[in-house]
């Protein structure tokens, strides 16, 4: 514990009177920017090492990242105990006591009400446990009032979604997501006949056409199907995303490298030459 002691030292100092003018001048609002990036290249190492690169360069990338947003934590704890609100002691006190409170069937409280009928340990009971602290704490009722606002969309679909489904709230199974998604995706192909883009008619800053409501409406009940049928299938559906995204970046870059080997224009190729590289890329790059 004792370089953790140092760590608060030291931010302590670069923000003192004769420290850094730049931790110095940092706010809640100034250090949002800082706190999205050191979570994104912590989830980036995690993802590394999850992937089966567990080796030493990999461990030590996951740890340096582990600290820099610990860093991050302690820099907001500090702007806050400067403004007189609470401390990281106070912080920390908060969450240890509620991590007790949500797990009665660890530290047990002999004079507590009897367990909820879900198993202990499930999520269900964890849910109904913050629903009933909330409202003895006279906060909103709601199981979806803790699911931020400001998280990325297909993770707050996910956590929406486990939130009800612990209320009872849910499909019984994938095949009825399924089934949803099939609607969701009947309707948008209804919403695009009756307001097909058209190119030239209205468009954004990028040149983009304008989407109108109804398709934007029906896309959206589909993209959160598709984030409930992840859960039900046991694959979040941001770290699925996540995973296209990087095969598609792979096939891609390769896609430009056979291009580039032979001379041709991408922009210029048409849409079977384009076709054939990437039937060529997939196969290059191996992982389907």
């Amino acid at each position: 514990m004792s370089r953790l002691s140092d760590l608060l030292a030291i931010v302590a100092r670069l923000q003192g009177p004769d420290g850094c003018p730049w931790d110095s001048a940092q706010d809640l609002a100034t250090m949002r920017p800082y706190l999205l990036e050191e979570v994104y290249e912590l989830l980036e190492a995690m993802d590394a090492v999850a992937a089966g690169a567990a080796d030493d360069h990999a461990r030590e990338t996951l740890k340096e990242e582990l600290g820099d947003l610990l860093f991050v934590v302690v820099l907001l704890a500090r702007i806050c105990e400067s403004r007189g609100w609470f401390s990281l002691e106070d912080a920390a006190d908060a969450i240890a006591t509620k991590m007790v409170v949500r797990h009665p069937h660890v530290f047990p409280d002999p004079g507590a009400e009897a367990e909820d009928h879900a198993a202990p340990g499930s999520i269900a009971a964890w849910e109904s446990r913050k629903a009933r602290q909330a409202s003895q704490d006279g906060r909103p009722r709601s199981r979806l009032a803790g699911v931020p606002r400001t998280l990325p969309a297909l993770l707050r679909a996910h956590r929406q979604g486990e939130k009800a489904a612990a209320a009872g709230f849910d499909w019984r199974d994938h095949r009825g997501v399924l089934a949803k998604i099939h609607e969701e995706l009947a309707e948008l192909e209804e919403a695009l006949a009756r307001h097909p883009p058209a190119r030239g008619d209205r468009v954004d800053a990028t040149g983009i056409p304008a989407t109108h409501p109804d398709v934007e409406h029906e896309l959206g009940d589909l993209l959160m199907a598709v984030a409930n049928l992840g859960r039900h299938v046991g694959a979040p559906p941001e770290a699925a995303l996540r995973r296209a995204d990087d095969r598609f970046q792979e096939r891609f870059e390769a896609v430009e490298r056979l291009a580039w080997e032979r001379g041709l224009d991408l922009p210029a190729l048409d849409d079977d030459t384009l076709d054939a590289l990437w039937v060529e890329a997939k196969a290059r790059t191996a992982r389907g």
